[in-house]
């Protein structure tokens, strides 16, 4: 599918098919979707179907998680009309931060930061990411809001696959991803 070409018949996550399998090796995630970011109306549909679920809901804040979050993050931020926290990689940041040690999809362990000044007790924060694969990641980023007073009003990513950390995040907090059902068993297997 081209960068310009939107289908005909546009079904809840038609612009899946925008994304690249990996060609690099097991050191990166099996599935690339800096291409959909790309697509005009793809990204809209993609944030489109993301916040679907959270109509009516109260949120104060959307914070993107490093780095292919920010992109997500800040565009459901932008849409929302709210505002946007990175919450970065540890090492980033030149302000007081509150860190969280964790372990990614890869199996490799990293550490998380957040600034301390941006998150006030009760703020409902809308987490976003571009996927969560083992869960990880989204657990420290959920660790950090929660510790700082902030309350996760939800997850958005464009999957959450069907891993022992993907469904401790559904079963604890409101989700939204982008995959139809009927396709979820294919991403699950990386296919």
């Amino acid at each position: 599918m081209d960068l310009c070409h939107v289908p005909a018949a546009q079904e809840k996550g038609w612009y899946l098919a925008l994304m690249a399998p990996n060609v690099k090796g097991p050191n990166y995630a099996w599935l690339d979707p800096s291409r959909l970011y790309c697509h005009p109306q793809g990204l809209q549909d993609c944030v489109a179907d993301l916040l679907q679920p959270f109509q009516g809901d109260p949120i104060d804040m959307v914070a993107g998680i490093d780095a292919m979050g920010f992109i997500l993050g800040a565009a459901a931020a932008a849409t929302l009309r709210k505002a946007f926290l990175a919450i970065r990689k540890a090492g980033h940041l030149c302000v007081q931060t509150l860190t969280q040690p964790y372990t990614d999809y890869s199996g490799r362990e990293k550490v998380m930061e957040v600034r301390t000044d941006a998150i006030t007790p009760g703020l409902r924060i809308l987490l976003v990411d571009q996927w969560v694969e083992t869960g990880g990641t989204m657990r420290a980023a959920i660790q950090l809001v929660e510790r700082l007073g902030g309350v996760v009003a939800g997850v958005a990513t464009i999957c959450i696959e069907d891993s022992e950390g993907g469904r401790w995040i559904q079963e604890r907090y409101k989700c939204a991803h982008c995959v139809p059902p009927h396709l979820q068993p294919r991403f699950d297997r990386h296919q």
